[in-house]
């Protein structure tokens, strides 16, 4: 029974996306319409930002699918569309920027972040290392300890 009901979950959970487009949205000519679905899972929704818009039931993410439907009807390339959302909405809209100057440091932040852990974990280690081991208490040490310690 579990089985069943955890199919059902994940079968209903992997549907989402689907749901977000409308019938009404839909293309008739399918080659179309699937150069729009493709094209919708590349644009982020900006009121959701981490969905594209053809995974999002957010209105602006409905407009944005029919006007990449209504561009792409009117005849315009996929490239067309997306130079047309990024001149209105900026690079924010795709999911994936291109690697440009302007987003150099974006694409090089986990990198960059990586390498920092590993340096201050090899940092850490070395320390470490060239500290050695604590020297051992004194006697007076030892006697304050024991003072302190209640023994």
């Amino acid at each position: 029974m579990r089985l069943i009901i955890s199919a059902f979950f994940f079968l209903v959970a992997s549907l989402g996306g689907a749901l977000a487009v409308q019938p009404n949205e839909m293309l008739r000519d399918p080659a179309l319409e699937a150069r729009a679905r493709q094209l919708s899972s590349e644009l982020r929704c900006l009121v959701c930002q981490n969905q594209s818009i053809d995974d999002s039931d957010a209105p602006l993410a409905h407009d944005l699918r029919v006007l990449v439907r209504e561009r792409l009807t009117a005849g315009d390339s996929d490239e067309d569309v997306r130079r047309y959302l990024v001149a209105r909405y900026g690079e924010f809209v795709l999911l994936r920027p291109a690697l440009n100057a302007r987003t150099a440091l974006l694409w090089a932040a986990p990198f960059l972040a990586l390498l920092a852990g590993a340096a201050l974990m090899l940092a850490g280690w070395r320390r470490r290392v060239v500290a050695g081991p604590p020297a051992p208490l004194s006697a007076e040490e030892r006697e304050r300890l024991d003072r302190l310690v209640g023994r």
